[in-house]
């Protein structure tokens, strides 16, 4: 079996475990749980989170080339290190109008829109998650409901800071900075994709301004070959 074979087997199985992994995240710290329920839905993060290891490990153990496959499979790491986030591809339907075929440039935008707004909304829910599961408890602690937590992931996120709730625990800072990089990085993506639009949207019926592709040259001059090539094609050109 391949590196493909695997992943196609395995989509389904992954998808389930991720969502079993957010629904007993979930459960554990909005229901602040203890005794046997604590038990039992650490026992599913676990085991979801083992099972994206393993699968992680497997491809990467099956892939031809192991280094290559590492460099252009760092989604799938973050997968594994955060499974939930697998839930961003069921967005993949969004990305498709029926009934239209927009042009590969406008493809790209619309990915990254969808799954940048999903991946950001997962990321302040898991954020808010882990940031009330570390400060709950904390002496001087400020952030004691998810309301709040939500509240100081959305502003981390957006880099805006008012600074009513903050972290106070090593935990909960960490998250606090994973959370802004991650707003900045987001913040950019979006911007870059935006720019690229409103650029398209201002050379539209100005294409004698705009540059050849290379696809656009090549195909040019595969017509000029097989002009050529035809049996008095030059003195047809003539």
């Amino acid at each position: 079996m391949d590196e493909t074979t695997w992943h196609r087997h395995t989509q389904v199985v992954l998808m389930v475990a991720s969502l079993a992994y957010l629904i007993a995240y979930s459960w554990r710290v909005i229901a602040d749980l203890t005794g046997p329920a604590f038990v039992i839905a650490t026992l599913v993060i676990l085991i979801t989170w083992a099972v994206f290891i393993v699968d992680y490990l497997v491809r990467l153990s099956l892939a031809a080339d192991r280094w290559k496959w590492f460099r252009t499979h760092l989604g799938t790491l973050a997968i594994a290190v955060i499974p939930v986030f697998r839930l961003v591809l069921l967005l993949r339907v969004l990305t498709r109008v029926p009934g239209m075929r927009p042009s590969a440039g406008t493809r790209l935008r619309t990915q990254i829109m969808v799954y940048g707004a999903g991946a950001g909304t997962l990321l302040i829910y898991i954020a808010s998650l882990a940031v009330l599961e570390a400060e709950r408890r904390a002496p001087s602690a400020n952030i004691h409901t998810f309301g709040e937590a939500v509240w100081w992931s959305c502003v981390t996120i957006t880099t805006t800071g008012f600074g009513d709730f903050y972290p106070v625990t090593a935990a909960g800072r960490l998250v606090g900075v994973a959370v802004m990089f991650s707003g900045i990085a987001l913040a950019g993506i979006i911007t870059a994709t935006l720019a690229s639009w409103v650029l398209e949207r201002a050379a539209r019926n100005r294409d004698d301004a705009e540059p050849a592709t290379r696809g656009q040259v090549r195909e040019l001059l595969a017509k000029v070959d097989a002009l050529a090539e035809r049996p008095g094609g030059a003195a047809d050109a003539d």
